[in-house]
């Protein structure tokens, strides 16, 4: 397929306007800003976001390729689409993001009815990819593109072509439609990551830490909440090392500042700190946590490993002794703090003793929640060349150790959940919305009061990652609502509860009034 031939092919698809467009966003929170950023721009571009591809003129696709498996679940998105596009349901088909960066030579291949590239410095060229603007960004790479291609290398790459002189995050995430429900949403404070953990690609796909400017962070919070989030979540790579690259800022500071001049001018909301980097993560950010009411004491901290060799490998910059120090001081001064963190089974080298200390630290500490990743050797990375050179463990011992892990993890969260149960623990729910039908029956909602079930969660309950509450209510309850509860049961990882009646107010005094968003 030559460029030549392909602009010739599209020129006579695109005498037809595109007037529709559906998005569908894969991987992490950090990608779903994007794809919510590029809805707002295609909206003020006059384009009319539609929810299916059934009735979309065009499909924008934003990959992730983070790992072997999701560049698996991408490719499979853009075969789908592809047969779409042959069978003439949709007139244009549009890839961004991660794997656009990471595989942009390749791209053409795997699916040449491929209409337009975007690289993750360039969304901000999504109206045109979409139109079928003639309009081409120039590549620095020579590869063959579609009739429209902007995929900058790096993000400097990307500042100079728009003459932008500043420093950190020079991308805006404001005016976006948002894709979460109404009442949640994740607020980017950073973009890309200077760690270079051994098993990562990100540095080589979001290339170095950016942080936004203390004055867009703030400016983009309020907005949120003006649209109706309660809860925001707040994502970067490395959240710890905000404001490294820029003057006297740091992520104590921002915190202060989204308090103050956010939530509190708001009234109330949660602010939850996701993805700190264990080595950075010290004493002034563990205070603001602390001290800051509209902060939930909620850490989300990936500690990868505890064995001091596997930690060496993976290039963490920590070891276990820090790491066992820093979750004691997280738990002295954060009383009641609830601490996540994610591990990698069958690292490159891991032995069977250095699997054991891990299971025996994870059952020994008590995170109160966890997830297992079995290594993926990624082209490009260290740790790739190692499992390349022989180091690697194998498929099914990798699995084996997961599963392992999961169970050890699972013995601390029942058996958490259970005490919570046995104290009838006081709790507050943020609701999400009404349960689904499949859960209000079984043995998990017996003792409950009758009445509709819904499901919400309590601050040590991060959306989409961690268990959920199950409230049975006989007044209706609706999402964003805040609701004092009783925990009263349990099933595996989630809780059941039941509102404490005085809890109950008018709407007017429980959630916060709004103005009706128009999308």
């Amino acid at each position: 397929m030559t460029a030549t031939t392909s602009t010739s092919a599209h020129a006579i698809e695109t005498q037809q306007p595109i007037r529709t467009v559906a998005l569908v966003s894969l991987g992490c929170p950090k990608n779903l800003v994007d794809s919510e950023k590029m809805l707002g721009l295609l909206a003020e571009g006059g384009l009319i976001p539609v929810g299916s591809d059934q009735d979309a003129d065009a499909l924008v696709i934003n990959t992730c390729g983070f790992l072997e498996a999701s560049k698996t679940e991408s490719i499979e998105q853009l075969q789908r689409a592809a047969k779409l596009k042959q069978l003439g349901r949709i007139k244009r088909l549009v890839v961004t993001g991660c794997l656009v960066q990471r595989h942009r030579a390749k791209l053409l291949q795997w699916c040449p009815q491929i209409d337009a590239l975007l690289g993750v410095f360039d969304r901000d060229h999504i109206v045109h990819a979409v139109q079928g603007s003639a309009r081409r960004v120039p590549d620095e790479l020579a590869i063959e593109q579609p009739v429209y291609s902007s995929i900058a290398a790096t993000a400097e790459i990307a500042k100079k072509r728009r003459g932008v002189g500043s420093k950190g995050y020079f991308e805006s995430d404001q005016t976006r439609l948002r894709l979460t429900p109404r009442h949640y949403a994740y607020l980017r404070l950073s973009e890309g990551c200077n760690q270079n953990c051994a098993f990562c690609t990100i540095p080589s796909i979001r290339g170095k830490m950016r942080s936004k400017s203390l004055g867009r962070v703030l400016a983009e919070g309020r907005e949120l909440l003006l649209d109706g989030a309660f809860e925001l979540n707040l994502i970067g790579q490395d959240t710890t090392s905000y404001g490294d690259d820029l003057d006297g800022v740091d992520l104590p500071m921002l915190l202060q500042s989204l308090h103050e001049m956010v939530v509190q001018v708001a009234g109330s909301a949660w602010l939850r700190l996701m993805y700190a980097y264990p080595s950075r993560l010290d004493t002034a950010m563990i205070d603001a946590v602390a001290q800051l009411d509209s902060v939930v004491k909620y850490i989300d901290m990936p500690i990868q490993h505890i064995a001091d060799p596997v930690l060496d490998r993976m290039r963490r910059h920590t070891s276990r002794m820090q790491i066992e120090t820093l979750l004691e001081e997280l738990r002295t001064r954060i009383p009641g703090v609830a601490i996540r963190t994610t591990l990698i089974s069958g690292f490159p080298g891991e032995t069977e003793v250095q699997h054991r200390q891990l299971v025996d630290f994870v059952r020994d500490f008590g995170f109160d929640a966890l997830g297992v990743f079995t290594y993926s050797p990624e082209p490009g990375t260290v740790a790739g060349r190692l499992h390349a050179q022989g180091a690697g463990v194998p498929v099914e011992v990798a699995a084996q150790r997961q599963d392992e892990l999961m169970l050890a993890q699972q013995e601390v969260a029942f058996a958490h959940n259970s005490a919570m149960a046995a104290k009838e623990q006081r709790v507050e729910v943020l609701v999400d919305g009404p349960a689904a039908s499949k859960k209000v029956s079984g043995e998990f909602v017996e003792g409950v009061g009758p009445g509709a079930i819904y499901e919400g969660r309590i601050p040590s309950q991060a959306p989409q990652i961690d268990g959920v509450t199950y409230v049975r209510s006989n007044e209706s309850l609706v999402p964003g609502q805040l609701v004092s509860c009783r925990v009263t049961g349990w099933d595996q990882y989630d809780l059941v509860a039941e509102p404490v009646q005085s809890s109950l107010q008018p709407m007017s005094q429980s959630i916060r009034l709004i103005q009706p968003r128009v999308v």
